[in-house]
């Protein structure tokens, strides 16, 4: 699950694996791996890509969403 709300994240912010994997500092495949779900990332890594996506983390009882931050992006 974690996999495809990082995708959406990523296609959200208009960023291709490439792009988003270079501003977290992660391999292109590693990045692939968490959205398909093969592998799950430490929570700094997914953080670090709701950052870079312009999200929020909002945290509550057992769980955790994910909210637009409505920032502009300046490193495009």
């Amino acid at each position: 699950m974690i996999g495809k709300i990082l995708k959406n994240m990523r296609k959200t912010c208009n960023l291709k694996q490439s792009e988003l994997s270079k501003l977290v500092n992660i391999p292109q495949n590693t990045l692939s791996q968490y959205e398909t779900g093969k592998i799950q990332p430490t929570f700094e890594i997914i953080e670090k890509i709701a950052n870079a996506c312009g999200f929020e983390i909002n945290f509550t009882k057992d769980k955790f969403k994910f909210n637009s931050k409505n920032i502009e992006r300046l490193d495009m």
